[in-house]
């Protein structure tokens, strides 16, 4: 399962990429806001980041035309652009000429295995399924996640899921117990991802047990 980093700050992802294991950026209209920097300047300098990752950036435009517009623009910036657009009747209609205009899209608010159908149909690179705001409504968003991957499989659809709104390391387990193609996160939950209190309870001892033996790796 591939990992995304979900942010809009340029930090953030310099630091993720230190790892070794982010595979692409995901961004939206808030977290860049949110930044307090230009959009270009800062997809731009994220996919400077990212060179063989792709980098999400969403339009703002509602109509067919203002999408195309703007996502014909945003995608002129750097190869590893995929714009993002919205699950509306508007988006899924630019969605299918962007397609066969080699554009790839990822198709954002996604909520329903019914959306998720009809993202893949209009040709949508990535299927982001929302599971943490379904969550917050007492629904259960990883069913969602569950249908569409399923669908995916069922009917030949190149199109990946992509599990968003994750809020904690369970929906990164749960995405890749259910298959998904990737999961995008904030810094907070990929940082969440690599800790255990054993792994910290046995690196000391490991340490401790070392330095009493007064033991070096280089003389």
């Amino acid at each position: 399962m591939k990992l995304f980093l979900d942010t809009g700050k340029v930090e953030e992802v310099r630091r993720a990429v230190e790892w070794g294991i982010v595979d692409g950026v995901t961004t939206n209209p808030s977290l860049i806001a949110q930044a307090g920097r230009g959009f270009k300047e800062t997809v731009l300098e994220i996919c400077s980041l990212v060179p063989h990752g792709t980098v999400s950036a969403e339009v703002v435009g509602t109509s067919v035309d203002e999408i195309l517009r703007e996502a014909r623009e945003i995608a002129s910036w750097a190869p590893n652009i995929v714009v993002k657009i919205p699950m509306t009747p508007a988006g899924v209609a630019a969605t299918r000429q962007l397609t066969r205009e080699g554009i790839r899209v990822n198709m954002t608010l996604v909520f329903s295995p019914t959306q998720a159908l009809l993202a893949a149909k209009a040709g949508a690179t990535y299927i982001s399924v929302f599971v943490g705001r379904v969550d917050d409504v007492s629904s259960e968003g990883m069913r969602t996640i569950e249908d569409a991957v399923r669908m995916v499989q069922n009917y030949g659809f190149t199109s990946e899921v992509l599990v968003a709104s994750i809020r904690h390391p369970m929906h990164v387990v749960e995405a890749m117990r259910l298959g998904a193609h990737i999961a995008t996160m904030p810094f907070k939950v990929m940082e969440q991802l690599f800790q255990h209190p054993l792994t910290d309870i046995g690196l000391q001892r490991f340490l401790d047990d070392w330095h009493k033996a007064g033991l070096k790796i280089f003389e």
